[in-house]
């Protein structure tokens, strides 16, 4: 007559705990080998000069140009040309290269009147121009 088997019903954790203590053996040994990665931060004194305020180019809703400076004095605007605004914007780029421009648009001016605007920006090789937006109310 054949024996019953029956289900084993208990797991023998001994080899799991051989197991995990050599692992904690092997990482408390090889942790205080290995160099955390130094950072090197910049400091405040790096910086020559403060960053300058950005030149905004205002288009109108009748596609008029302005072009407006500011400084740490007050702000100046006028009334330009497109050729007026590459002048200006060359002689700009002459003292301050990296000087950011930006360009202020009415909600009513054709898409078409921006993209010239910043197709003249992209052949003085203004680097740095970026459009104003108003935040959304809500």
């Amino acid at each position: 007559m054949p024996r019953a088997r029956r289900a084993m019903s208990e797991i023998n954790v001994v080899p799991y705990i051989d197991v995990m203590l050599v692992l904690l053996v092997i990482f408390m040994i090889t942790a205080p080998l290995v160099n955390p990665g130094v950072v090197d931060l910049p400091s405040m004194g790096k910086s020559a000069h403060p960053p300058e305020f950005p030149l905004e180019v205002v288009i109108k809703a009748d596609a008029s140009l302005l072009l407006r400076e500011q400084s740490k004095t007050g702000s100046s605007e006028h009334a330009v040309s497109t050729a007026e605004l590459v002048a200006a914007l060359q002689q700009k780029q002459k003292t301050h290269p990296d000087q950011a421009v930006v360009i202020a648009a009415d909600k009513s001016v054709r898409y078409e009147e921006v993209l010239k605007v910043m197709d003249e920006l992209q052949k003085q090789n203004v680097r740095k121009v970026g459009l104003l937006v108003k935040p959304a109310t809500q």
